[in-house]
């Protein structure tokens, strides 16, 4: 029996995109209590595109911002009744596409929603948390960069240099220390001596 793959862990919090809606990462909430996942798209509209029902809105990336914003259109997989947490029932526009959180990359299915209120720019719910993530509630940015952060480069292993050089001290000692000389033998002048009387 094959193993399974062991799941990848996230945060209550990453950052998130839509490789081919919107190239600027967005601030999404995982919420395991949504069996959705649900973007917030500013100006929504539903048209008709060559008898394709297609979905035309903007995304707004930053908190607060449009900066980066963008406006698309998608067509439209189904029409989905959506259940809010006060029991109100809303019937949205699903759109199937790409979601990319770190390296890792999945197909999703999204439901739209004109909800100023909402907090985070998307939620991302159970159906595409199911057999990929697991949740650590008490981390937040696991698999993403927070925002403004820099990635800290590969650490270089490091080699160690062994020098051979003296130091001034010793250099000083080696300076002043006498030479070693080998006495040279001298030899008693030889000195002739007369007969003794």
């Amino acid at each position: 029996m094959a193993r399974a793959r062991p799941l990848d862990v996230i945060g209550w919090r990453e950052l998130l995109t839509l490789p081919d809606l919107c190239p600027t990462p967005m601030k999404v909430k995982i919420d395991t209590g949504a069996r959705t996942s649900a973007l917030h798209a500013f100006a929504l509209q539903v048209i008709d595109r060559d008898g394709i029902p297609t979905a035309t809105f903007e995304i707004h990336p930053r908190q607060r911002s449009k900066a980066d914003a963008i406006r698309v259109e998608v067509p439209i997989h189904e029409m989905r009744d959506v259940r809010s947490s006060n029991g109100h029932v809303e019937r949205r526009p699903v759109i199937r596409t790409r979601a990319m959180i770190g390296e890792i990359e999945w197909p999703i299915d999204i439901t739209l929603t004109s909800r100023d209120q909402m907090g985070f720019r998307m939620l991302l719910g159970r159906a595409a948390l199911r057999r990929r993530f697991l949740v650590n509630p008490g981390r937040s940015h696991v698999q993403s960069l927070r925002p403004g952060a820099v990635a800290k480069p590969a650490k270089k292993t490091a080699t160690k240099k062994t020098t051979t050089k003296k130091t001034t001290a010793t250099k000083k000692r080696a300076a002043t220390k006498p030479s070693a000389t080998k006495p040279s033998a001298t030899k008693p002048a030889a000195t002739k001596n007369g007969p003794t009387t």
